[in-house]
């Protein structure tokens, strides 16, 4: 395994934002994924991040499954990393699940 490298702790970071709601208020920002990376999410619940070659591109999309637009990804009170699909920002664009005004 490659060692936990600064752009999973930033995907980390990110999604630990959600959790935190003193954080949940700054303004969103894009990931920045990259096509020729693989992201991970262990059993132990640490992320990794791997270069990807292209000689075995074709199982690697064996059971793969796209994510669905409108995916919101978080990390909830226990560690656990979750996802949701439906709606996450009000009528106005802001996030649906921030903090208490």
């Amino acid at each position: 395994m490659t060692a936990f490298s600064t752009k999973s702790f930033a995907i980390a970071a990110a999604l630990s934002t959600f959790a935190a709601p003193a954080l949940a208020q700054a303004p969103a920002t894009p990931w920045e994924l990259k096509s020729d990376m693989g992201y991970a999410y262990d059993k132990e619940g640490k992320t990794y991040s791997y270069k990807m070659g292209t000689s075995n591109a074709g199982e690697l999309l064996k059971g793969a499954k796209k994510v669905p637009k409108g995916t919101l990804f978080f990390i909830g009170h226990n560690g656990q990393l979750y996802m949701r699909t439906g709606p996450y920002l009000e009528g106005d664009g802001k996030f649906k699940f921030g903090p208490d005004q």
